[in-house]
């Protein structure tokens, strides 16, 4: 059966793009995995409308509004985007969807509210997915997804969350395009031979040209800068102007992705939105600054982590919310001078952000069937990599790495082994792990698994454990004991088997079938 997944998200030159783009990612994981999706989004401007068309989804378009709209007292902090009141887009958004009736609802907008996601649920009788960065207002939703990094994110929507609540948070789970699993890494240049900048899809303010001038005239700066935009921005025709009379400054509009633009500068100069990790992931030494309110929830926390330096230019008023912030031309300055700390940014940045996140958010949308096949000599080279990931050979009992020639001397002894079984986890056709069961001299059967590194978190470990035993059961027939080894500090892995019934511990676990027990 298709899994429903309908989208409630706005763009427009006020809103930016990021919203949008962010849900376009998780769409094409989703999609990539059998769902079937649509979106509904109102007309602001046409800024939105140009972004669906080149996406190719399926989209039902809310009337813009019909005046200034003005929001009451009690409503969020950012109601103004939705441009209606909460009711109004409940009904309009809950009579598009109607027909749809999708199974799930992902609203990533932040002037909807728990009283805009109860009502739509009510009207839908679909569970929600809210993307949320603020905890600014009530929530009513059964998954939380906010991809930035917070101290305590159960303590930043404390209040917030007005039912129980899966959370989905930190930058494993940033919505980035399918683009960046591919996209070339930053090559580091002791150097600063280029600059890049993109203030957002619209930048509205202007301050892609001021950025450029504080470089140029402030800085000194005499190598290339790139400035990369889209058609729809409102300074667009400053922004050339100003690109015209610097002769050695390129403006690039509507770009299909941005990696390879951020991998060819070797320092980037963006606003604090969703395109912060994608610089990150690639590996871009970068300053952000703060366009908008709402940007304070990352640039300032991501600072503090070294995966950006954060500063303001008096001449955007808004880049000033970020109190405390060095002026541009200093950072920009110091930098240039100092390649130690553009490489730790450098660094820092892409250990924290993979592009595997909308990956992971779709897994747990869709909680697929997940099926064991038995693994062939075609699995090896997955299996190495797998197995001599850090993460691996952290709770290994053998930490060393691997040599994939011993790896697959390894493979062929064990697939022709009849005491010896080994499995491959599939779900939705994608391979996320691998569990083996070793039947030892007193008639135990030994357990040892490990699942795609980038794939923890999921409850994909716990289901694999339990399909594992089903198989060896039928397989076996009568009573059966299943033995597990968890090492000393493992904890993860010694809640993975306690939480599927296995007792003892610290180093060893046991659990125990007999002939006509069921598994639950």
């Amino acid at each position: 059966m298709v899994t429903r997944i309908a989208f409630r998200v706005d763009a427009s030159g006020s809103i930016g793009t990021g919203h949008l783009r962010r849900c376009l990612s998780l769409a094409a994981a989703l999609t990539a995995r059998g769902a079937q999706v649509c979106f509904v989004l109102r007309r602001h401007d046409a800024v939105a409308e140009g972004l669906m068309v080149d996406a190719g989804y399926s989209a039902s378009w809310l009337d813009a509004p019909d005046a200034p709209f003005v929001p009451g007292e009690d409503s969020p902090p950012h109601a103004v985007w939705a441009g209606v009141s909460w009711t109004r887009d409940a009904a309009e958004t809950g009579a598009a969807l109607r027909v749809f009736d999708p199974d799930w609802l992902v609203v990533d907008h932040y002037g909807l509210d728990a009283r805009w996601h109860a009502s739509v649920r009510a009207t839908l009788g679909c569970s929600i997915l809210v993307i949320d960065d603020l905890g600014d207002r009530p929530l009513n939703t059964d998954i939380l997804l906010d991809a930035n990094v917070a101290t305590d994110h159960q303590a930043k929507y404390a209040g917030c969350l007005q039912r129980k609540t899966r959370m989905l948070v930190g930058p494993r789970y940033a919505l980035l395009s399918p683009s960046y699993l591919s996209a070339p890494p930053y090559q580091f240049s002791s150097i600063v031979r280029s600059i890049g900048i993109f203030m957002g899809g619209t930048d509205p303010a202007g301050a892609s040209v001021a950025v450029l001038r504080a470089c140029r005239n402030d800085v000194g700066f005499r190598g290339p800068i790139e400035i990369v935009s889209t058609s729809v921005n409102p300074q667009l025709d400053t922004l050339r102007e100003a690109c015209i009379a610097d002769s050695c400054a390129t403006l690039s509009l509507d770009l299909p992705d941005l990696g390879a633009f951020y991998a060819r500068h070797d320092l980037q100069i963006g606003a604090g939105g969703t395109s912060t990790y994608e610089r990150c992931l690639i590996g871009a030494p970068s300053i952000a600054l703060v366009l908008a309110a709402n940007q304070l929830s990352v640039v300032p926390v991501l600072a503090a982590v070294k995966m950006l330096r954060e500063a303001m230019l008096p001449e955007i008023p808004k880049t000033t919310l970020l109190a405390g912030a060095p002026h541009l031309s200093d950072v920009v300055r110091e930098l240039i001078a100092d390649s130690d700390a553009r490489h730790e940014l450098s660094v820092r940045g892409r250990a924290e952000v993979d592009a595997r996140g909308a990956e992971r958010s779709a897994l747990a949308i869709l909680a697929p069937p997940m099926t064991l096949r038995a693994a062939t000599g075609d699995d090896g080279v997955l299996l190495h990599a797998w197995r001599n990931d850090p993460v691996t050979r952290s709770v290994s009992g053998k930490s060393d790495e691997i040599a994939i020639t011993d790896h697959l001397r390894w493979l062929d002894a064990l697939l022709a082994n009849p005491l010896r079984a080994l499995y491959v986890a599939e779900v939705a056709g994608q391979p996320v792990g691998s569990i083996r069961f070793d039947r030892l001299p007193n008639g135990m059967f030994e357990v040892s698994l490990y699942l795609d590194p980038g794939l923890h978190g999921l409850g994909l470990g716990r289901r694999m454990l339990l399909l594992g035993e089903i198989k060896t059961m039928e397989m076996q027939g009568g009573d059966i004991e299943f033995v597990a080894t968890v090492l000393a500090g493992n904890d993860a892995s010694a809640r993975l088997f306690e939480s599927c019934g296995y007792s003892g511990g610290p180093l060893r676990y046991t659990k125990s079938f007999s002939g006509n027990q069921k598994q639950s």
